[in-house]
């Protein structure tokens, strides 16, 4: 007999739906959009033909419809790798385990788990509202640190040349270093796109360089990055939820790609004064790769 899953560590609502995205398992596709912002959801789901679910819970806002007859979900993480691993994980348990049995699943389903966001540049040749794609992601939240075999999914050569290039200070958590998807890549991404690598951060202002009234530990830090070069590659951009996307997914069977608008550039000291066009152009773009 299969070992049963306790119901202290796969929390459960009293109508069966997962505890924190509040659905069930028939109410999500294979095809998943992620976005930050709740209000893109509905932005998102504008296009569709069709609504089947919706559902909101905090932070996570869901919509389950159609695109040109594509079942696609779009749901709202918020901000952050820690909202990132409740949402993976339970978008996974609705996909592989049973929930009424509390079993894993014989047979794994792989999603599909598509971010767009918005993300800020590295590197002074990157205009605002360009289109980003991240092959790459390096983890400064040390998220997937917590879970066992993160170091056959990482690039631990990268990880180590990075550590050592920037002093990495051992207060701080080990940078762990995870690619996308080449088969998503290779299907979202197209000539329209920068192709880089996204560092993804666990705070907003010093771990990504900022100071307001707080000075930040390592104050050249963004200097570093921005000519930081590994195999010909570049660091481009920051955000708060690719590496724990990408992590996450590759452990479990999933397939990720991140996707962005550059809305500010660190290094040039300016930033989008409306980025949302570019945004809707972007989403209606991605939804029209879905189909393909």
């Amino acid at each position: 007999m299969k070992n049963k899953i306790a119901s202290s560590e796969l929390l459960l609502n009293p109508d069966g739906s997962i505890f924190h995205l509040h659905l069930k398992p028939d109410q999500i596709a294979k095809d998943i959009i992620l976005v930050g912002d709740p209000e893109r959801v509905d932005m998102i789901a504008e296009f569709f033909s069709q609504i089947e679910f919706r559902t909101k819970n905090r932070e996570f806002v869901s919509v389950t419809g159609r695109y040109k007859e594509k079942r696609i979900t779009v749901i709202s993480t918020g901000i952050g790798t820690d909202n990132i691993d409740i949402v993976v994980n339970e978008l996974d348990a609705l996909a592989n385990i049973d929930l009424e049995t509390r079993e894993i699943k014989t047979a794994i389903t792989s999603l599909n788990l598509i971010r767009i966001g918005t993300s800020g540049a590295l590197q002074p040749d990157i205009p605002i509202n360009t289109y980003l794609a991240s092959q790459k992601a390096i983890g400064f939240d040390g998220l997937l640190n917590f879970y066992a075999r993160r170091e056959e999914i990482a690039d631990l050569e990268f990880e180590d040349v990075f550590k050592t290039y920037t002093d990495w200070n051992p207060l701080l958590a080990s940078p762990y270093v995870v690619d996308c998807n080449a088969n998503l890549y290779d299907k979202i991404v197209d000539d329209e796109f920068i192709s880089g690598i996204t560092i993804t951060t666990p705070g907003f202002y010093g771990p990504q360089g900022r100071e307001l009234r707080l000075h930040i530990v390592d104050q050249t830090i963004n200097n570093k990055i921005e000519f930081f070069r590994f195999k010909q590659m570049k660091i481009t951009n920051y955000d708060m939820e690719c590496s724990a996307i990408y992590g996450l997914s590759k452990l479990l069977g999933h397939q990720a790609v991140a996707v962005y608008i550059i809305i500010d550039n660190r290094i040039n000291l300016c930033a989008s004064i409306d980025y949302k066009p570019s945004m809707k152009c972007l989403v209606h773009k991605i939804l029209e790769k879905l189909i393909l």
